[in-house]
């Protein structure tokens, strides 16, 4: 249980800053002490993370959404373990069934595609059509949240504001890995072009 709380103590935090940095980029100044909904100031972040994943799953050409990390493009002293690492479009995947796992589970709304059935998509298109449709649902999970309910328990200790923030910690978790897998591709990442 320890453990739960600060992960979700870290998810707030990583996303107010990422809220913080959305906010600055794309909305008007709010004065300091100002009361936001729930809804709103969580949906702002996963805004901001849904237009950087976006951009990333874009960016991989559709003959590289098989590419995974392997020894053999390291040097030759490496020791790192590269087995069972997924490719580009499988973690692809990966984030648009956690955005359905997480807006399901902080809403109780249920999706309306066969979540378990995106592991078997392969082509770029209709991943990133996935990736797209699965940011829709969470947005609309998000919008359920109110001053009243962002902090009731819905899942051990974890409370609906927390999965809201736990969508974005975990969808940037797997954005990191994603953007060093373009950069092994000789492609630059479009938010390091944002100038």
């Amino acid at each position: 249980m320890k453990r739960q709380g600060i992960i979700a103590v870290l998810a707030l935090a990583c996303c107010s800053v990422v809220g913080a940095q959305a906010q600055t980029a794309a909305a008007p100044t709010v004065k300091a002490g100002t009361l936001i909904e729930p809804a709103k100031s969580f949906d702002t972040t996963l805004s901001g993370f849904e237009d950087e994943m976006i951009g990333v799953a874009k960016a991989m050409p559709a003959e590289k959404y098989n590419f995974a990390p392997s020894a053999a493009i390291f040097v030759p002293t490496q020791t790192t373990k590269y087995e069972g690492v997924r490719p580009f479009g499988a973690m692809v995947v990966h984030i648009a069934q956690a955005n359905y796992f997480y807006g399901g589970a902080l809403s109780g709304l249920k999706p309306d595609v066969d979540v378990k059935a995106l592991s078997s998509l392969t082509d770029k298109d209709k991943i990133v059509a996935a990736l797209e449709t699965s940011f829709v649902f969470v947005h609309k999970a998000i919008g359920t949240l109110t001053d009243q309910n962002a902090f009731e328990s819905v899942h051990g200790t974890q409370t609906r504001a927390s999965l809201a923030g736990g969508v974005v910690a975990h969808g940037f978790d797997h954005y990191g890995q994603l953007v060093e897998y373009l950069r092994m591709n000789g492609i630059t990442p479009p938010a390091s072009e944002k100038k």
